[in-house]
């Protein structure tokens, strides 16, 4: 296993849909740029639900992320899946299998994401094939 560590930052932008009006959804765009072992800019959607009020919520969101990884570049899609159930957070991003691209073929991982005085911060445990 290898590992990736750095900040990132992000920017989520509401999106209008007329199916969502009147419910307690949302839909988001994401992008980032992340620094560090990851040197890579990213783009997504999310999608969201829950009750505010409760501090209970949940999302689900893709982006694929392009750059380089420790030196290795290319791009690869992470999953995430996040709930919150009355203030306490639960997530989990993972890469999509098979989605890395050139030097990053093959790759698999699991990411964590902290946030510490509003800055964001990843932590990145993945394999990869060696380079042939």
């Amino acid at each position: 296993m290898a590992h990736a560590a750095g900040s990132f930052d992000v920017k989520i932008t509401p999106q209008s849909d007329d199916f969502l009006k009147g419910t307690s959804m949302g839909r988001m765009s994401i992008d980032k740029q992340f620094h560090g072992d990851l040197d890579a800019t990213s783009k997504g959607q999310m999608l969201t639900g829950g009750d505010v009020a409760k501090g209970s919520a949940g999302y689900v969101a893709i982006e694929q992320i392009t750059g380089t990884l420790n030196g290795r570049s290319g791009s690869f899609i992470l999953q995430h899946n996040g709930t919150m159930t009355r203030g306490t957070p639960q997530l989990t991003v993972s890469v999509v299998p098979d989605s890395g691209t050139g030097q990053l073929a093959g790759l698999t991982g699991t990411m964590t994401i902290k946030i510490t005085d509003g800055k964001h911060f990843y932590d990145f445990t993945y394999t990869l094939p060696e380079s042939h």
